[in-house]
Parts: C-alpha cells; sequence; structure tokens
C-alpha cells in the first residue's frame, strides 16, 4: 500500500510538474493583452529611452517595419503635451500588443486593464521574476493533488450506492464522468504543446460515455 500510494506521489507530481511548464511558457500568451502585461512593459521602457529594439522580440520580422513607424510616430505626437503622450503611448501599445496577437494566430479585442490577471498566470510571473519554480510547483501541486482526492473520494462513495435506485446510479455516474473527464484534463494539459494546433488552440478530445 505505502509503495502504491509513493507511485501515485510520483505520478501526481510528474504531471504538475508538466503543467507548471506549460503554464509557465504560455505566460506571456495568457495576458499579453494587459496594461501590466510583459509586452506593453517592454513598450514602456522602450518609448522612455526612445529605442525601439527592445519590443522587436515581441513580433516576427515582416512586421518590424510596422512597428517601427508606429514607434517613430508616437515619440513625435508624445511631445505635443501630456494628453498627447497619453493618447499617443495608448495607440502604441494597442499598435504592438495586435501585431503580436495576430502572430500567434490570437484574435484581439482591446487592452484589458492592470490587475485582470489571472492568479495562476500571476504566481507563473512571480517565479519568472524570482528565477525559481518551486513555491509554484508546490502551489499547483496542492490544487491538483485536492482537486484529485476530492473527484476520487466523491466518485467511490457514490459506487457504494449505485444498486440502491436508479437515482443512486445516476448520481454515481455523474460523479465518475465528472471524474474521470477531470483527470483526463490533466492529462492532455501535461502532454504539452504537441497537442496545439497551428492557431495556437489546445485540441480537446472529450471523453465520451
Amino acid at each position: 500500500m505505502k509503495t502504491k500510494r509513493n507511485l501515485v506521489g510520483v505520478v501526481v507530481v510528474g504531471v504538475v510538474a508538466a503543467i507548471v511548464w506549460m503554464l509557465v511558457a504560455r505566460t506571456v500568451r495568457a495576458h499579453c493583452d494587459t496594461l501590466d502585461g510583459p509586452v506593453v512593459i517592454t513598450a514602456k521602457m522602450a518609448l522612455d529611452k526612445g529605442d525601439v529594439t527592445p519590443v522587436l522580440k515581441w513580433v516576427q520580422k515582416k512586421d518590424e517595419g510596422e512597428i517601427k513607424k508606429a514607434f517613430e510616430n508616437t515619440l513625435t505626437v508624445r511631445k505635443l503635451s501630456p494628453q498627447a503622450r497619453d493618447l499617443a503611448d495608448m495607440y502604441f501599445f494597442e499598435t504592438l500588443v495586435r501585431i503580436h496577437r495576430a502572430s500567434e494566430g490570437a484574435g484581439y479585442t482591446g487592452l484589458k486593464p492592470a490587475g485582470s490577471v489571472e492568479p495562476p498566470i500571476a504566481a507563473a510571473d512571480k517565479a519568472l521574476e524570482s528565477g525559481s519554480v518551486n513555491d509554484l510547483v508546490k502551489e499547483i501541486s496542492g490544487i491538483v493533488s485536492a482537486g484529485i482526492r476530492e473527484r476520487f473520494n466523491h466518485t467511490v462513495e457514490a459506487k457504494k450506492h449505485a444498486e440502491e435506485s436508479v437515482e443512486a446510479g445516476r448520481e454515481y455516474v455523474k460523479a465518475y464522468v465528472e471524474f474521470v473527464h477531470y483527470v483526463e484534463g490533466l492529462h492532455l494539459a501535461a502532454l504539452g504543446p504537441a497537442h496545439h494546433t497551428e492557431a495556437g488552440q489546445p485540441q480537446t478530445t472529450e471523453h465520451q460515455h
């Protein structure tokens, strides 16, 4: 029994490590359209320095010309007044983020306000800033482990009463499907980029019952 528990623990940690790796890898994509995201932060630094170079890494080579032109226009307009500066900066942020997202095959619906980043993504950012993923792995491990155990225990309990009535049987089936789909979702996430389409969207192969 102890060996089995250890094995389950190793599997959970392995899945969590894969999910964390994906989470960190997708951090930029997940909030590149926020005002406190890395793309806009880089743009602000570039404008303050008057050097477009730092932002070019966010776009493809074919889009460099458009970004450079927008950057120069922004530098010219922002000298006119504080109000013009704010408008010009926002114009450049919008242009940069729109082109960046287009290069990923993602749509653009406008810049989101600062602070709109989801907690897991914020945690991934924190890990990148600190240079250590240990706290992130620990946090996500706890969430994943708790999620699996909660659904597993509920399914086991429902199974005990599944033959007592049709309604009890349906309750078991409902718990079973939720448990299996949850585990399947974790597994697909752990498989990583191999399950992304060309447009950058994750594939879903929902288990049918």
